[in-house]
Parts: structure tokens; C-alpha cells; sequence
């Protein structure tokens, strides 16, 4: 099968690029991955996307977008893209390790999955307590007491954003240190509300409907180690986020951390030289947004992807 315009990624961005593709007559095809909607159907609700005052189910939001899309026109299929080949125009696909798929321009919206620490608990309490973003569902947690696990720019960052609404904030850190910058580290100790725990380790997390406290371990594997729990009403992860780029390494330009290098104020995106534009390919969303990774952000560059799309495909 061929396609003009294929997207990769069924999230904000994924769907986005599809309702303006499908609305320029490109006749989209878009395949899910593995979780259709995106990481954002992980969360349960959503209250900081226009549209809805009275906030909206995750899950139904994602829908929504994704019935605009099909009524745009865009081919909405199940299955993950297992293999690409970026080497000569069209581009192949592999779908699910078996049929094929070519396009003229693709549009590349696989995601970033936060990284857990790997306890039964977090996906036990997840959506019940559990969160990988604090300025998705800090609001929640107004005046309740919470913790964040890291020790890095954005362990510090969600810790500051969460003690504007917290009675109480914990930073879980693994080592003797902050990793973050200066200026993070210092407004952290400045704020009256941030506890750091240092050389700490939380090892799980307890609660009847959700989370009530979490267990932890000071100085791990130390003479000293020291058992004990803390109460809270929320558990937040900071410890980075993993762009689900695997597949394109060796052919697509990727940051140190794996996000995919945008060219300019564009969606475009470099050959693995980094020098050289990938003609056709395009990437929106979390993939190439270790930044913000707010859903209305992910959302417009999918707009931006599938405009800068259609603008190549006059110029064949």
C-alpha cells in the first residue's frame, strides 16, 4: 500500500496532524501504536486544555479529537510501525512485523514514556495517586502533602510548581546531592515548604483507594539503613522521560537524549548527519520535546507538522 501522508502516533500531536492533513485533502493514514490516544489517556483528567471549563475525562478527550480526525477524512488504523526505511523515497514501513506501508512524507508523533522506578505500586496507584507530571495534576493536590522523586532540573522544577499548591512538598533524592542547577538548587532550600530527603529511596507505596503514604529506605545497603514511611497524598516521578525513538536511531538526528532534532522554527527534520534536511519527514509532540510536554503544546506542532507536510507535497 502507498500513502501520501502517513503519521506515526496517536496522541494529541498524531491526532492533530490529522484533522489538518485530512481537512488539505491528503487522505492521512495514521497508525495508533501501542497505546491509542497517546500517554495522555494515562491520566484521568484533564483541566488545563481550551475547550473544556469544567475539565474532561482524558480518555473521552482523546475521542473527541480522534472523531474530528475521521471526519476529516484520515485513515485511523491499529498497529505499531516495527521497521523504517528512510534510505531512498517513498519511505517504507513495517506494520506489526509484516505488511508494508510506503509514503511520500511521513509525520513522526511516537510519544515519550516517563520513566518509572519500576515498583508494582506506581502501577497499582496509577491515576490514583501516581503522576509523571506535576503541571498536568498538581491542581489536584492543593493543600495535601506530596513527593517528588529526583534530583534533577525537573525533580526541582515540579517540586517548586507543587509548594505553590501543597501544604507540603518531599524531594526523594537517591544521592547526597542535587544534580540541578545552581539556581534550582538554591530556590528549592529556600522554600519553606520543600523537604529534601537526601540518600533516600522510596521502595513502595501504601493506601486503601489510593495513595495514603510511601515507604522508604534511608542510606540503602549502609550499616545506618533505616526503614520508615511517610504520610502523603501524592507521588510524583521526576527522573526523566524517554523518547520513543529507538527505531529511527542511525537514520533520524537525535539529541544526547534521544528527542528528535527539528530544524528551525519547523517540524522538519535532519538526516542522521545532522547537517542534512530528511526531505518528508516531519516530527511532532513529545518525540521532539524534552521541554514542555504539555498535551496543547504536542497538539500545535502537529498543527506545524502537517502544515510544513503539505506545503513539501506541493513542491513534488
Amino acid at each position: 500500500m502507498h500513502t501520501k501522508c502517513l503519521i506515526l502516533g496517536s496522541g494529541p500531536a498524531g491526532y492533530t496532524a490529522a484533522i489538518y492533513a485530512g481537512r488539505a485533502n491528503l487522505s492521512p493514514v495514521l497508525y495508533c501504536g501501542p497505546q491509542m490516544g497517546g500517554q495522555l489517556t494515562q491520566t484521568t483528567e484533564i483541566e488545563n486544555f481550551p475547550g473544556y471549563p469544567q475539565g474532561v475525562d482524558a480518555n473521552q478527550m482523546m475521542m473527541e479529537i480522534r472523531e474530528q480526525a475521521e471526519r476529516f477524512g484520515a485513515d485511523l488504523r491499529d498497529g505499531e510501525i516495527t521497521a523504517a526505511d528512510f534510505s531512498k523515497q517513498p519511505y517504507t514501513f513495517t506494520i506489526d512485523g509484516a505488511e508494508e506501508i510506503t509514503a511520500d512524507a511521513v509525520i513522526i508523533s511516537t510519544g515519550a514514556k516517563a520513566k518509572y522506578l519500576g515498583l508494582a505500586d506506581e502501577e497499582k496507584y496509577n491515576g490514583m495517586g501516581v503522576s509523571a507530571c506535576a503541571t498536568c495534576d498538581g491542581f489536584f493536590y492543593r493543600k495535601k502533602v506530596t513527593a517528588v522523586v529526583g534530583g534533577g532540573d525537573t525533580a526541582c522544577e515540579d517540586a517548586l510548581y507543587l509548594s505553590k499548591l501543597c501544604k507540603k512538598v518531599y524531594l526523594v533524592v537517591r544521592k547526597n546531592y542535587l544534580r540541578a542547577s545552581d539556581i534550582m538548587q538554591q530556590r528549592v532550600r529556600e522554600t519553606e515548604n520543600i523537604e529534601i530527603l537526601f540518600e533516600h529511596n522510596a521502595t513502595g507505596l501504601y493506601g486503601e483507594k489510593g495513595v495514603e503514604g510511601m515507604h522508604l529506605v534511608k542510606r540503602k545497603g549502609e550499616a545506618d539503613e533505616e526503614h520508615y514511611d511517610v504520610d502523603i497524598d501524592g507521588f510524583f516521578l521526576a527522573i526523566g522521560h524517554k523518547p520513543q525513538t529507538d527505531l529511527f536511531k542511525g537514520q533520524i538526528a537525535l539529541d544526547e537524549l534521544g528527542f528528535i532534532k527539528t530544524v528551525g522554527k519547523t517540524q522538519q527534520v535532519y538526516a542522521d548527519n545532522g547537517t542534512d534536511i530528511l526531505p518528508g519527514v516531519f516530527a511532532a509532540g513529545d518525540v521532539c520535546d524534552p521541554t514542555y510536554r504539555q498535551a496543547i503544546v504536542a497538539a500545535g506542532t502537529g498543527c506545524k507538522a502537517a502544515l510544513d507536510l503539505e506545503r513539501y507535497l506541493q513542491t513534488l
